[in-house]
């Protein structure tokens, strides 16, 4: 088979060309120090490097979720732990105002010390973020949780109840904030005294304690009861009964009261002290179906401390004040205390996430490096060596195409 001139040329600047074009697409990885520019250079391989960078681009976000997330965990803990702080100093004033050798002055400076912490409290439960967010409000970012009762007692909460949550992984969403309602107005039902606290419309001497629980397990627990006096109007004895809320037929009815008498509630017990009056009462219910408002908690507890205690009754009413007072802010104490453990356990969550993911992106980076990036050397060697081809194959073919037979025939 015979190749003519044009064929030979034709060949021969197709080929250059080639080379000069895989010179350019080498020189194009080299400055790019990647092996894929287009799908066309390695079909299979653009398909594994689109997959892998979708899924370093999904680990990124979840990164920035991550500390998000612990950001705003890590407040909520620490704005907890505030709150912690500010109840124990409550609980020292309840104990210092139970001390028979202060006056009425000297009551009245410890409720104004109360009323600052209370105002302490009421702060932090309003307690924004770093982009003016309310952390207690649920999903009602910009409202503001807890507005004072025009009533002067109490607190209302204004947010919602839904939860915040952010996903930190794939399939797996935590919770970034807790509402008001369950730090400050709830009790934690396993970490919870019952309450006691003698009727508003008392006017004997008598004083209830704080309950004692002896047995967890008892049904009875859950029932509120009512502990009421009547005095004999012909001969003067002093008897109680005991009622419930669900009724229960078996508890004890005018039971003569001669003096401080332990009062068995199921599987709780109450002492009762002092001289109650005809008709005076006093109730043992659940922590949970109190109203546990704890700045309402303060408020009558400041009121009840303001109040001149001159007579054997006041002193009786403030004693009973501070027992409830007492159990009521201790419970909310332990609300607090569980609620942080409960935030900290997320924490802890999103730092190991943290952890385990960043092994995830980094494994992910080489694997895509791997397989996307050249290496240099080699790259560079073998496009020298291209080149050195290419130059080589000019100067050949420059020589070739200045031949004919006349060029023979001249030399001969």
């Amino acid at each position: 088979m015979r190749i003519s001139s044009s064929q030979y040329f034709n060949l021969n600047v197709a080929s250059m060309s080639d080379q000069q074009s895989t010179l350019a697409s080498m020189y194009q990885q080299i400055s790019s120090g990647k092996r894929i520019l287009t799908a066309s250079d390695d079909p299979l391989g653009a398909a594994q490097a689109v997959q892998l960078t979708l899924k370093s681009g999904a680990l990124a976000q979840y990164s920035t979720n991550q500390t998000t997330a612990l950001s705003s965990l890590q407040q909520e803990d620490s704005t907890l732990g505030n709150v912690s702080n500010v109840l124990q100093s409550i609980q020292t004033q309840i104990v210092h105002a139970g001390d028979g050798s202060l006056t009425d002055a000297d009551r009245t400076s410890v409720a104004n010390t109360i009323e600052g912490l209370r105002d302490q409290l009421f702060g932090l439960a309003n307690t924004t973020d770093s982009d003016g967010n309310y952390i207690f409000s649920g999903l009602k970012g910009g409202t503001a949780p807890f507005t004072n009762n025009a009533s002067g007692t109490g607190a209302s909460y204004a947010g919602d109840f839904g939860q915040r949550t952010v996903q930190i992984s794939d399939g797996r969403s935590i919770p970034v904030g807790d509402t008001g309602v369950s730090i400050f107005q709830s009790v934690s039902p396993t970490e919870s005294d019952p309450v006691s606290r003698a009727s508003g419309t008392n006017t004997g001497t008598g004083t209830i304690s704080s309950v004692s629980v002896s047995d967890t397990s008892n049904a009875g627990n859950a029932s509120t009861y009512t502990i009421k006096f009547s005095i004999s109007a012909t001969d003067g004895t002093t008897s109680y009964s005991v009622t419930s809320n669900p009724a229960d037929s078996s508890l004890p009815t005018n039971v003569a009261y001669t003096g401080k008498a332990d009062i068995s509630l199921g599987g709780q017990k109450v002492t009762i002290d002092g001289t109650p009056a005809n008709n005076d009462a006093f109730t043992v219910q659940p922590a949970a179906t109190d109203n546990n408002d704890i700045f309402a908690t303060l408020d009558s507890l400041v009121s009840a401390l303001k109040q001149p205690t001159g007579s054997p009754g006041a002193q009786a009413a403030l004693t009973n004040a501070l027992t409830t007072a007492g159990t009521k802010v201790n419970n909310t104490f332990n609300n607090v205390l569980s609620a942080q453990t409960v935030v900290g356990g997320r924490e802890q969550e999103v730092q190991s996430t943290q952890t385990s993911m960043q092994t995830s992106q980094t494994q992910t980076a080489s694997d895509l490096a791997n397989l996307t990036s050249i290496d240099l050397v080699s790259s560079i060697s073998q496009y020298e060596l291209t080149q050195s081809s290419l130059q080589a194959a000019q100067m050949a073919f420059s020589q070739i195409q200045k031949m004919s037979l006349f060029d023979y025939i001249g030399g001969g």
